[in-house]
């Protein structure tokens, strides 16, 4: 006969057994978590390669031996919940919701409990997709240096594994905590807002293309779809109220919204409709938000100095603003950027102005002095004088005598000697980087009229250059409007002034500019850089991290 003890303990054996059955083995979930770590790749995921977090991936488990993050008594934390609606809502971010599984989570909710392995795979998916996203949204998802950019971003990266377990597996709001990642500067702020709208827009269904022009239409001709492109620019925010009736008339009304409408997108805002003017009103709302997602990957580039730089050079938009104290806006000017040019494109660019040079020589490139001025010099060596240049050896001291083939070689140098004249004008702002491109003057003002102006080899030319200078130097007593003036026109050559506190500058591109006002400005992409920022997107991560190969550009005009 079986004693009542025996039956005790062997109920409790079986209800032990039972339970077992029920419940995770918590060393499967951990054996499964190091195993799937320790490939680098989780099928699962939509873009399963995470070599590139792998190590993060693996110090972040290490801490916690390898248990589960995101998983607790059989459900998802709230902390998971919350990331997940992060994931999902990251279009507004300027990314790509599906980079961090937006349509694999639900069917993921469910599978929790099922299996250790489906258990593991729900905590790792989960810790991939969140550095995934808190990387993306801090530094953005591709390296400038991929694109020869001077910009460095490993300076500002989070020790990811601390900031998860420090930060987000406990944290009672992880939307703030998400929030404290992103750029802290208003311009982003409000490109952000645009992109909610402009995304907005984009979810309806798309309107009817404008009809074409032949010849421009001013105010007061006839135009077909004059009701239709009164209902688009109604909806663009270029005109207030409501759109007209279906007549054909242009008026005055809409010409003035075109006109409002052209400013926006850096087109001769004369309230004409023409054939560009068509082809802007015409492009797909969709595109307005890849040029927003574009300029918020940038932004994230920058560190929260730069991007809040006092002095911040838009290429796009041809466009120089300077900012005063509370990063409130003191001025803008235009400027002339590198031509669209494989070799003179202007780079972007963070650095700290140093010091200006008031009536600078010129120190031609050796590839200007071989492409630009041999076949000129070919013809007689007198036309170097001609033109103000000179010859100097490499410590800057001219030289009588020389040849053609010298200078091909490099062994002597061509400057260009300072004066109203010279290619960089009265003066030059020097800050030091890699690709020797600085702001300057120019002899050649009337291209600031142009509404395109891509004519330099690299550098950055200013419209107001002593206005530029005199807010440079406004805190020095000694430096006032009046000797700023003696400096440019009067005062010695090549004369090197250093700025007492260097101030940031940043070389910026964005296709896509919000004003205070809430207005968005779109510019061309003119050398391709969303596009080249694209390409790198599309595949998914692993993005491209690698540096490129380094080019100098400027020391140019």
């Amino acid at each position: 006969m079986t004693t009542f003890p025996s039956r005790f303990a062997l109920c409790c054996a079986l209800a032990l057994l039972l339970a077992s059955g029920c419940r995770q083995p918590p060393q499967a979930v951990e054996s499964q978590i190091h195993k799937d770590v320790s490939s680098g790749h989780l099928s699962v995921l939509k873009w399963p390669d995470f070599s590139d977090y792998q190590s993060l991936v693996s110090a972040f488990y290490s801490q916690r031996n390898f248990a589960p993050a995101w998983i607790a008594n059989g459900a998802p934390t709230s902390q998971a919940r919350q990331l997940i609606d992060a994931f999902n809502g990251s279009d507004a971010k300027g990314l790509n919701p599906q980079d961090y599984d937006k349509s694999r989570w639900p069917d993921r909710l469910k599978s929790i409990g099922g299996s250790p392995a489906a258990n593991a795979q729900f905590d790792l998916a989960m810790t991939v997709c969140a550095m995934r996203y808190i990387s993306d949204l801090h530094i953005g998802r591709v390296n400038p240096r991929h694109f020869d950019f001077g910009i460095d971003v490993d300076q500002k990266k989070y020790d990811l594994p601390q900031f998860l377990s420090g930060q987000v597996v406990s944290a009672g709001d992880v939307g703030a905590v998400l929030a404290s990642v992103e750029p802290q500067s208003d311009e982003y702020r409000r490109a952000e807002a645009a992109l909610r709208t402009y995304l907005a827009l984009a979810a309806k269904p798309a309107p009817a293309a404008l009809p074409a022009v032949g010849a421009p239409v001013g105010a007061g001709g006839n135009y077909a779809g004059a009701a239709q492109l009164a209902a688009r620019l109604q909806m663009l925010g270029d005109l207030d109220g409501n759109p007209a009736g279906g007549n054909q008339s242009y008026d005055a009304r809409l010409a003035q919204a075109v006109k409002a409408f052209q400013l926006r997108h850096g087109l001769p805002n004369d309230g004409k409709l023409t054939a560009q003017t068509i082809a802007e009103l015409n492009t797909p709302l969709g595109q307005r938000v890849r040029q927003l997602d574009d300029t918020l990957e940038r932004w994230r580039w920058l560190s929260d100095t730069y991007a809040n730089a006092p002095i911040f050079v838009n290429l796009p938009e041809f466009a120089l603003r300077a900012y005063g104290p509370g990063h409130k806006l003191d001025f803008m000017m235009a400027v002339i950027v590198g031509k669209a040019l494989e070799d003179k494109k202007t780079p972007l660019i963070e650095r700290e102005m140093r010091y200006i040079v008031f009536r600078p020589y010129w120190n031609v490139p050796i590839s200007i002095v071989r492409n630009e001025l041999l076949r000129h010099i070919a013809a007689g060596k007198g036309y170097l004088a001609a033109h103000n240049f000179e010859v100097t050896n490499q410590q800057g001291e001219p030289v009588a005598s020389w040849t053609p083939h010298e200078l091909e070689q490099g062994t002597l140098m061509v400057r260009e000697k300072p004066g109203p004249k010279n290619s960089l004008g009265l003066v030059k702002f020097m800050f030091p980087n890699e690709y020797d491109i600085y702001l300057h003057s120019t002899s050649a003002a009337e291209l600031f009229s142009r509404t395109k102006r891509d004519f330099s080899h690299g550098c950055v030319r200013v419209a107001d250059p002593a206005k530029l200078a005199e807010w440079l130097l406004r805190d020095d007593p000694e430096w006032t409007p009046a000797k700023v003036q003696e400096a440019l026109n009067q005062g010695p050559d090549n004369h090197t002034v250093n700025l007492k506190t260097p101030v940031p500058v940043a070389i910026f591109y964005a296709t896509a500019w919000v004003e205070e006002n809430g207005k968005v400005y779109f510019f061309e992409d003119l050398y391709g850089y969303d596009r080249q920022l694209d390409d790198a997107l599309k595949n998914g991560p692993p993005y491209p991290q690698a540096p490129a190969e380094k080019k100098k550009t400027g020391d140019t005009a």
